[in-house]
């Protein structure tokens, strides 16, 4: 079930109220509040919740089968509440007319409905019937050459309207935000400290288990200009952290004739008044190039946070992902890394299971995992996906080995996750503060610790603290991935060291 801040709005009588839910990643929350803004500027009100709506529209996710399955669950809650129902996002882009077939209940939208999509759900609300799209390939609605792809806009890319203003706007230096250009078309859901930043949409790449590239599209970059105008924006509507999100984030800039594009975005991001942290997703192990460390390990106001698609350590498993890379090379990599920044975040996710997977392959990759001192692990296990090349390889393993490698490898996980943790004791972090838990108590979370998926820091403080505030602390105790800390103490180390430095 969605969280009640994904359920928004206020009410009114008009007829015309809609209840956004979004279900999926941080690229669906963008997507989400894009559509938010054009159904505000169509006249849409946003409800406060299903039971208050006339139209309840599920931006859905389409990417495993429990997300499919959630995705269908919330579906068909919201049209027992006896709302019109719409379903748009990866899961309606994916199926479109089958989906339809199967699920009377809800219309189904594409993504290139989104430009007028006050006009759908006016047609929706009057009893009108939308005829779904039959899906399609959307790689193949741009070009194949990266470089050629902006000058072709043929397909609607959700999270990246802007609303063009005359002339145009240059690229500005680091920390120089535009005082006029692109205005963003997005209306915040939900509030909160922290906002994702999308800065490109889709994937070339082309592993046989993933089914992405398919209904999202070929990989198309935003503008820096844009992002830094956005930036701003997210900024003045409260946001301090941005979480920059993509399917293949190393690759922004390639279609834009700059493959180090990010390494000179970043600083001009972590420059927006008001924001004091940028924190990056979704980086491809392939793509990590030694300037992109630097500046993720060096720059201030960027989180020295490194999310790694490793994916399995086996080198035959990884060939037949089609991806790159084995244990040793990920093991270089990790020290590349933690070269320039011993304490850098860094999580990365796991499949296993996957076709062919022999028990070498596994022990591997649990080799690997004790030897990576991985701040976050994420598992799951395999499962074919409509359209894959995954689903017709050979040496599928029955399910229950499936499930029973996956419980192995998580109990595993923990442990590695808990000890790594346990590291990070007496260790000075920033956490940013997110909530207030009362009796001098705050939960936030430090650089190394990604909203939602990599545990938070509980914090001690005498001195009164708020949502955003960026609080230095002394790591003192450990839960799992969790972790304790208190401000006072690093305070009072600070204050140690100046009068040492005194003297």
């Amino acid at each position: 079930m969605p969280s009640s801040q994904e359920e928004h709005g206020g009410v009114d009588a008009s007829g015309r109220t809609v209840a956004l839910v979004t279900l999926g990643c941080g690229r669906n929350e963008v997507d989400s509040e894009e559509l938010a803004a054009r159904l505000e500027n169509g006249g849409w009100t946003l409800a406060e919740g299903p039971q208050n709506a006339d139209v309840v529209l599920v931006n859905t996710c389409g990417f495993i089968q429990a997300a499919k399955q959630e995705s269908i669950d919330e579906l068909l809650e919201a049209a027992a509440g006896g709302a019109h129902v719409v379903a748009a996002g990866c899961l309606a882009e994916r199926y479109g007319a089958r989906l339809a077939e199967a699920m009377p209940e809800a219309q189904i939208l594409s993504f290139d409905d989104y430009a007028d999509i006050a006009a759908r759900l006016d047609s929706v609300a009057a009893g009108q019937r939308w005829a779904a799209h039959e899906p399609r390939d959307r790689r193949k609605l741009l070009p194949l050459a990266p470089a050629d792809r902006a000058a072709s806009p043929t397909a609607h890319l959700p999270g990246h309207a802007v609303i063009a203003t005359p002339g145009q706007i240059p690229d500005l230096p680091a920390g120089i935000a535009p005082a006029s250009g692109p205005k963003v078309l997005r209306r915040r859901l939900g509030g909160g400290v922290v906002a994702p930043l999308k800065i490109a949409s889709g994937c070339d790449r082309r592993c046989t288990f993933c089914a992405i590239p398919a209904f999202r599209g070929a990989f198309v970059s935003r503008r820096p200009r844009e992002l830094v105008a956005e930036a701003d924006w997210l900024a003045d509507h409260g946001a301090r952290e941005l979480l920059l999100v993509s399917e293949n984030s190393t690759s922004y800039g390639k279609d834009l004739g700059d493959l180090r594009l990010l390494e000179s975005l970043l600083p001009q991001l972590a420059a927006v008044p008001g924001i004091c942290r940028v924190r990056v997703s979704y980086l491809q192990p392939a793509e990590v190039r030694p300037g992109l460390i630097e500046v993720l390990a060096g720059t201030d106001g960027v989180a020295p946070y490194f999310d790694l698609s490793f994916q399995h350590a086996s080198g035959p498993v990884l060939r037949s992902m089609r991806r790159f890379g084995d244990r040793e090379r990920f093991g270089q990599l990790l020290e590349q890394i933690r070269r320039l920044a011993p304490r850098a975040g860094i999580r990365s996710n796991f499949i296993v299971g996957f076709p062919g997977e022999t028990d070498a392959d596994l022990a591997e990759l649990q080799s690997f995992l004790a030897e990576a001192r991985l701040d976050a692990i994420g598992v799951f296990g395999y499962s074919d996906e409509d359209g894959t090349e995954a689903a017709g390889l050979a040496g599928h393993l029955p399910e229950d080995e499936v499930a029973s490698r996956v419980e192995d490898l998580a109990s595993l996980a923990d442990e590695l996750m808990a000890e790594r943790a346990a590291e990070r004791i007496s260790e000075q972090t920033d956490v940013l503060i997110e909530e207030v838990l009362g009796g001098g108590r705050y939960l936030g979370r430090a650089a190394h610790q990604a909203p939602e998926v990599d545990g938070a820091t509980e914090i001690q403080s005498l001195r009164p603290l708020a949502p955003g505030d960026l609080v230095t602390a002394l790591v003192v105790g450990s839960d799992g991935v969790d972790l304790v800390a208190d401000a006072d103490a690093s305070r009072a180390m600070a204050a140690g060291a100046g009068r040492a430095d005194s003297r």
